[in-house]
């Protein structure tokens, strides 16, 4: 663990963008407390007013602080790309794992059901689910789920596939250990930290996937704040008040930007021969 840490903080990249993910993440968790004004708070008088000493980054069509908004979305746009990750990666793990430990029919099936999900383009295939179920937050977490867990399956397979004629692994089955010990103490422990590093580059790519389905209104719905929403409600007034788009999407840019830079650094540090965790 601290040759992990040596080598990871060695990078600029890393300590910076560990440091305003940090942050991020605080603003989510505190974001109530640490918003100036009530996000929900109409105030009609003083709509699409410009960035000023009492409005920091100005006002939206309503009079709602912008600012306030931005803080209170981050805890809603984190925790859907959060969740989707979680529920994607979990489903991935499992199915790949059978997949590639079983193998024949098993392996067959499971990997027809895969090639299936992933001749959609994941965009595509999302906006028909939430289509479907409706809109909202729930749904459309759900349907970015569905639309990216072949991919884990995949690389989790494909891993299995290769461990599986380690010495160790057969000496396993030699013993007579039965299967589900196998995958649970050897097999994971050693897909865990590949599945991990692309998981963070993802969480950025899940987090986009997420605001666009509240861009076109099948995600968080009015007046819950959310990044997409936000840039989606924005735009109608570019050329009037720029900021009201521009800062959640500013704030949209930023955040992906820092899981990606964190996920690369992650990669470099966990490819390294000398460095265990």
């Amino acid at each position: 663990m601290q040759q992990f840490i040596t080598h990871f903080f060695r990078k600029r990249s890393g300590y910076v963008s560990a440091f305003f993910l940090l942050v991020i993440v605080f603003t989510a968790t505190f974001g109530e407390a640490i918003a100036p004004y009530d996000p929900l708070d109409v105030q009609v008088k003083i709509k699409l007013q410009p960035p000023s000493a009492e409005h920091w980054l100005g006002t939206d069509e309503l009079g709602r602080d912008l600012l306030s908004r931005i803080v209170v979305a981050s805890r809603i746009s984190l925790l859907a790309g959060l969740t989707v990750l979680v529920l994607s990666v979990t489903t991935g793990i499992i199915l790949g794992l059978i997949s590639g430990y079983a193998g024949g029919l098993v392996d067959e099936i499971l990997m027809r059901l895969t090639d299936i999900f992933l001749a959609f383009p994941p965009l595509i295939l999302a906006l028909t689910i939430t289509a479907v179920l409706g809109p909202g937050l729930r749904n459309a977490m759900l349907a970015i789920s569905i639309s990216w867990w072949p991919w884990y399956a995949r690389l989790v397979r494909g891993m299995v596939l290769s461990i599986k004629e380690k010495e160790y692994i057969m000496a396993e089955h030699a013993i007579g250990a039965p299967g589900w010990r196998i995958m649970l103490f050897h097999m994971i422990p050693n897909l865990i930290s590949v599945v991990i590093v692309q998981a963070a580059l993802d969480m950025g790519s899940a987090l986009v996937l997420a605001s666009s389905l509240s861009f076109i209104g099948l995600g968080v719905q009015p007046p819950q704040p959310e990044w997409g929403a936000m840039v989606s409600e924005g735009r109608r007034y570019v050329f009037v008040a720029w900021w009201t788009g521009a800062f959640p999407g500013l704030a949209i840019f930023a955040t992906v930007y820092l899981f990606n830079a964190f996920g690369e650094v992650l990669n470099e540090t966990l490819s390294r021969r000398d460095v265990i965790i």
